[in-house]
């Protein structure tokens, strides 16, 4: 509680007034899913978020966004064996002793989920294939992928091979960040270079919503299919100021369930003012103050996105800490008001005191 004494927690239901006229929380044939704020990461849509699933050429996402976070884009990479060994899948048939910049590999990674360039990507970065796989987990780790552990650099079946959607919502999201990977999984096409020989290949991208004109704003950003995991893809879409993430897993009709998140995440998604600064909450007590007690008030605007039929869902939490002791100027920290919905924190106000509060002169202590 910041360093100081809770002394009372209360939780409140924070009403709307008025008619809701809303669309239902879509309905997928994904075995899971979520759809989550690009920005905030607030989880909106969660079925089954937290199962273990395997995530197929969702895996590229970790590999790439490693591969240009540890090294240069422009570093020229040479096959080797491994890779060229690699064929089951999606391939660009890399053969040995081929050189082409890490770049044009991520591309093939990325936008044709080329398996045999995620081999070279972690063989060019680390110099030693399982060494990159360390790394991935390591960096799993670090962005709090609790359920996820990785065994290849291309999401074909491996037993120590899995993930969450919600733990891939985090990837994503974290992904999307860095300029270069948000370039790529938002190109419908490109042409992959070799430098050694000189040739090049066209490439269309396997995101079938960055080939379609019917549903704007899309920014990404990676499918996968194997026959265990089942059709998956990460979406993610932009409009005016909002972008989301969809994820879906082992899905019936993976472009259909993720637009079908994006849409309702778009149109039922809308910003309410649930705090306003100077807003009374309640009173604490002031020790040795010539006021028993002091108002407190909220020191800003707090603004949210929610569901329109789920505002209903929404929580205050207030916060006191231990009763100051006079003299209690204003604006002086007394507490908090932390707003909740479906157990996830989506905006916090300190509470201030709103009017000051002198000390008893020494001789009334006496009285």
């Amino acid at each position: 509680m910041r360093g100081s004494a809770c002394l009372v927690v209360f939780f409140l239901l924070v009403l709307f007034a008025g008619p809701v006229y809303a669309h239902p929380r879509p309905q997928v044939t994904a075995k899971a899913a979520v759809l989550v704020d690009a920005d905030s990461g607030v989880v909106y849509y969660d079925k089954n978020g937290e199962r273990r699933r395997e995530p197929a050429s969702l895996t590229k996402v970790m590999t790439c966004i490693l591969a240009l976070e540890l090294a240069d884009p422009d570093e020229e990479v040479e096959v080797s064996a491994r890779t060229a060994a690699t064929w089951i899948g999606s391939c660009i048939g890399l053969r040995r002793g081929e050189v082409l910049k890490l770049e044009e590999l991520v591309k093939a990674a990325l936008i044709c989920s080329a398996n045999d360039a995620t081999v070279a990507i972690a063989e060019g970065v680390a110099g030693d294939y399982d060494t990159f796989i360390l790394w991935m987990n390591a960096k799993a780790v670090l962005l709090g992928m609790k359920k996820t552990r990785f065994g290849n650099t291309h999401g074909l079946p491996h037993p120590n091979h899995y993930t969450t959607a919600k733990d891939l919502s985090v990837l994503a999201r974290y992904a999307l960040l860095n300029p270069r990977f948000a370039s790529v999984v938002r190109m419908p096409q490109a042409a992959i270079h070799w430098i050694k020989p000189v040739r090049e290949v066209e490439v269309g991208n396997t995101n079938r919503l960055l080939q379609s004109s019917s549903f704007p704003g899309v920014t990404g950003v990676k499918t996968g299919t194997t026959s265990r995991a089942g059709k998956c893809l990460i979406a993610s879409a932009s409009r005016g100021p909002r972008s989301l993430i969809a994820v879906v897993l082992g899905s019936y009709s993976r472009y259909g369930d993720a637009v079908g998140l994006l849409s309702w995440g778009f149109e039922e998604l809308k910003k309410s003012t649930v705090c306003h600064r100077g807003e009374y909450y309640t009173r604490t007590r002031v020790r040795k103050g010539r006021a028993y007690d002091v108002p407190l008030v909220a020191d800003r605007d707090v603004i949210l996105s929610l569901p329109r039929e789920e505002r209903y869902l929404l929580q205050k939490e207030l916060v006191l800490f231990r009763p100051p002791v006079a003299p209690v100027r204003p604006g002086e920290r007394l507490g908090e008001v932390v707003f909740t919905w479906r157990g996830q924190e989506l905006g916090r106000a300190e509470l201030v005191a709103g009017e000051r509060v002198d000390k008893l002169p020494w001789y009334r202590f006496w009285h």
